[in-house]
């Protein structure tokens, strides 16, 4: 039996299984992951990672449904109803990005692993689908643009979660670093439609 035999409550336990989890899920995909391989990195038997999750197929979900909401309510973090629609914009795409640059392997399970399982993409759509509800509201109640529409702040919403997800994955590889990713997702979801600024080359040519 693995080690880890001291008594935790259960909802400490079951977030210490959905952290090796996650960490696992992320380094080897979902095929390739094994009960004992989580077991082990959570230093518990099998038998006691089974009693709490019946399936890999259940862990993986409560591990799909657990980043979803963490990322959900990073994307508050620092939002502020008084900024400027534009400023609100950026600080949206920042805690997005940010989100992914310190829970590289949240990043992974929910857009790269999950993505790739047909189980799991309807989780994967909803979480997406709430995020963009989510920028889109914050930006309806902070816009200080007249004659805003509904389809204007979804359009904007579904623009700056596209151009997020779109550079997400090279700030998980290291290929670019928080605040130049800012940037540019910035210049695309928000320059880009309004017409105002082109993308630098610079900064196009980091996700080329």
């Amino acid at each position: 039996m693995a080690g880890g035999t001291k008594r935790l409550p259960r909802a400490v336990r079951e977030q210490q299984m959905l952290d090796a989890a996650v960490s696992v899920f992320a380094e080897k995909g979902f095929r390739e992951t094994a009960m004992d391989t989580i077991a082990a990195a959570a230093n518990i038997s099998k038998p006691m990672l089974y009693l709490y999750y019946g399936s890999k197929d259940e862990l993986f979900a409560a591990c799909v449904n657990r980043e979803g909401s963490r990322f959900i309510e990073a994307m508050t973090t620092g939002f502020d109803p008084n900024l400027k629609q534009r400023d609100q914009a950026r600080t949206v795409i920042y805690e997005f990005l940010h989100f992914v640059d310190t829970n590289r392997s949240s990043w992974r399970v929910l857009y790269r692993v999950a993505t790739a399982q047909s189980n799991f993409t309807a989780i994967v759509d909803a979480s997406r689908a709430r995020l963009i509800e989510m920028i889109a509201d914050l930006l309806r109640r902070g816009t200080t643009v007249e004659g805003a529409t509904e389809t204007d702040f979804e359009l904007m919403a579904v623009a700056l979660v596209g151009a997020g997800e779109a550079v997400a994955d090279r700030i998980t590889e290291g290929d670019i670093d928080l605040d130049s990713a800012t940037d540019l997702v910035f210049g695309m979801g928000w320059h880009g439609l309004a017409g105002d600024k082109k993308v630098s080359g610079e900064h196009a040519s980091q996700i080329g």
